[in-house]
């Protein structure tokens, strides 16, 4: 987040930077179900990687197609919080690292209120409760299925695409995005709710992935 704020700096423009902390008990449930159904249907399923989006954006680049993104909301955290911006096999080698590291020490309820808290989802505006108050003149834990939409919606260029001012293709987005979240594995987190990945692995089979992951990278 402070990097905005020093590309803001660069750029002349005002200085931006809302962020609230809050606990994922004073969220709305409906965002992690939201961001799950946009961002990463297997969250509760993968172990940090999903191999077949990473398999499905690698033939895409072989063919020229337009770069399609293939990280689960696992590594985007661990790009968020620990990271720099950028696409270099060094960097990618750290995401995979702390993915793999975070997978390993965190419950997925801890990631996903870590990522909620850390993803830019405004010009300047990080975090679940301040795109609440600065979108939607509420707080986090009383946002509605289809404002969560809105938010999930806008994630992928949350500087352009403004979920408190929707564009057509925001308001398209955001109906696919609620059917979504009717079909998906509940997301049962908040509120006290206990979350358990529904396939688990041992340790030695996810650093066999995490190999995996490492190996794919080095090939491209």
């Amino acid at each position: 987040m402070f990097i905005r704020l020093f590309e803001q700096w660069q750029q002349d423009k005002e200085l931006i930077l809302d962020h609230h902390w809050i606990s994922i008990d004073e969220i709305s449930h409906y965002l992690p179900m939201a961001v799950v159904a946009s961002e990463d249907n297997l969250f509760l399923r993968h172990q940090g990687f999903d191999f077949n989006q990473i398999e499905k954006a690698r033939e895409a680049a072989d063919k020229g197609k337009r770069l399609r993104g293939a990280s689960t909301i696992s590594q985007q955290t661990a790009k968020n919080v620990f990271l720099w911006p950028g696409r270099s096999y060094i960097r990618k080698g750290f995401e995979a690292y702390f993915t793999f590291l975070i997978e390993l020490v965190w419950s997925k309820e801890r990631i996903m209120e870590v990522y909620l808290n850390s993803i830019e989802m405004g010009n300047g505006i990080y975090g679940a409760e301040a795109v609440a108050q600065a979108h939607f003149k509420t707080t986090a834990r009383k946002l509605s299925a289809a404002q969560c939409a809105l938010i999930a919606a806008s994630l992928p260029n949350p500087i352009k695409m403004n979920s408190g001012k929707p564009s057509g293709y925001m308001l398209k987005r955001q109906g696919q995005i609620l059917d979504l979240m009717r079909k998906i594995e509940p997301i049962n987190m908040g509120y006290g709710a206990k979350i358990t990945a529904t396939n688990k692995t041992t340790q030695v089979q996810l650093w066999k992935k995490y190999q995996l992951f490492l190996a794919s990278i080095l090939d491209e």
